[in-house]
């Protein structure tokens, strides 16, 4: 389960956390001195490093599934857009993809992404644009079958603009729901990031066609300051059912913010 990193400190030495500041370098714009001291000096990033994470990112797919429950053992799962691959060593050790758990079914963890990945033991991790024609077909050959979750944590370049990015990263999610809908079995699960902004409303309609429960949420890890929700799809209706939804649909839970990769 995942645990708030920043907890008192209870040494009784009266230690506390020093707080990194950064001057802003020749060549370095002010906003990417600003991204750099608030790395620096964000909990979760620290508890990545020392936790073997290659991101911060790994809390947030941590805390969801803490509260959904849908990386269990035996699942087959696609992250898509996976690097550097923080969700996929979450889902590794959660589905049993490494058989350590003993008299537990042994999971399928597949990452997809269009830069090169780093190996990752326990998941098979490719280089593939799942947009491109028949990108469905290949990952139902990789997992020999039809996936339980499909789980994407996309942003689109940012622009600056926020209404465009907003448009842009809603266009991304829309697109790895489509992927979802070919990939997935009957009762399966999908996951993705969404930035609060208005126009995802067609994306939720859709979903509460799709699925028997949606739900939107902002998990701790998440920070404070940034638009990022995540979308839960639970319960996939099959590729039949485009016409027919009932449930608990638009439910909207907000955890307690925190602080976003």
């Amino acid at each position: 389960m995942a645990k708030k990193p920043g907890q008192k400190n209870t040494s009784g030495r009266g230690q506390r956390d020093l707080v990194v500041k950064v001057k802003t370098a020749r060549g370095r714009t002010l906003s990417s001195t600003r991204w750099l001291q608030r790395q620096l000096n964000d909990p979760y990033v620290k508890r990545a490093k020392a936790e073997g994470y290659r991101g911060r990112a790994a809390y947030k797919i941590m805390e969801l599934d803490d509260k959904f429950r849908f990386l269990v053992p035996g699942a087959r799962v696609v992250d898509l857009g996976c690097a550097p691959g923080g969700w996929c060593q979450v889902a590794v050790k959660r589905v049993n993809a490494l058989g350590d758990r003993k008299n537990k079914r042994i999971g399928t963890v597949l990452g997809i992404d269009l830069q090169e990945l780093e190996p990752l033991a326990g998941a098979q991790m490719y280089t593939l644009d799942f947009l491109a024609d028949d990108a469905d077909l290949q990952v139902k050959e990789w997992l020999n079958g039809e996936a339980d979750v499909v789980m994407s944590d996309m942003a689109a370049s940012a622009s600056g603009h926020k209404q465009t990015d907003h448009l842009r990263i809603i266009a991304l999610c829309e697109a790895a729901a489509y992927f979802a809908f070919d990939v997935l079995s009957p009762g399966g699960t999908f996951v993705a990031k969404v930035l609060a902004g208005g126009a995802e409303g067609e994306l939720m309609h859709t979903l509460k066609r799709k699925f028997k429960s949606v739900v939107n949420i902002k998990p701790p890890s998440s920070r404070s300051d940034s638009s990022e929700k995540f979308v839960v799809a639970r319960g996939f209706r099959g590729r039949d059912d485009d016409n027919q939804w009932d449930g608990d649909v638009d439910a909207n839970i907000e955890a307690s913010p925190d602080e976003e990769e």
